[in-house]
């Protein structure tokens, strides 16, 4: 008998040529180590950067209405500043009724209440030596108004800080005098 081709190719069986397909393996290894050290870096970089922040201390509430006593200070070191809306800024010494110096405008920054908070410092701590107490700086009631900014009061406790204000309050009780001084445009 005779045998037939079934167009395998002349081959014997007639069964197709297959190429043998090997197993292919990916090796992760490096990816492994990679991901361990972006790990490792992004842990260390956030916790080197902390976010700086500036102790404010706050009194203790009090219990009692008769537990807040009005505390007597020297008219000659209190500097009031009243921060107003869109950035306004009015400082003035001594008290509203009877002001040692007039009440003006500022600006935010190193020419403005920097400069004048550096000049009334300075002095209040010749005035204190004068007095006889010379570690007795200057005292500023920092007043914000409810149309002060946040970032407005930022940038006056910033101002405290760079110029070494040793004492001073935020306090949002307004007299109708200071009231009128916000209100002028």
């Amino acid at each position: 008998m005779a045998e037939l081709n079934t167009g395998g190719g002349g081959k014997k069986g007639g069964g197709k040529v297959r190429s043998k397909k090997q197993n292919s393996k990916v090796d992760l290894t490096a990816m492994v180590d990679l991901a361990f050290l972006l790990i490792t870096f992004f842990m260390l970089t956030t916790t080197l950067s902390k976010p700086q922040s500036m102790n404010l201390g706050l009194p203790d509430k009090a219990d009692k209405p008769e537990d807040n006593k009005d505390i007597k200070v020297d008219e000659n070191r209190t500097m009031t500043i009243l921060l107003g809306e869109n950035g306004k800024l009015i400082s003035y010494m001594g008290m509203i009724t009877a002001p040692l110096s007039s009440p003006k405008d500022f600006a935010y920054g190193k020419e403005g209440i920097r400069k004048e908070l550096l000049s009334r410092r300075k002095s209040v701590l010749e005035y204190s030596a004068a007095q006889g107490k010379p570690k007795n700086g200057i005292i500023v009631i920092i007043k914000p108004s409810k149309k002060a900014t946040y970032r407005n009061l930022v940038d006056i406790l910033d101002e405290m800080a760079i110029v070494d204000v040793p004492t001073y309050a935020i306090v949002n009780e307004f007299s109708p005098e200071e009231q009128k001084l916000l209100a002028v445009k």
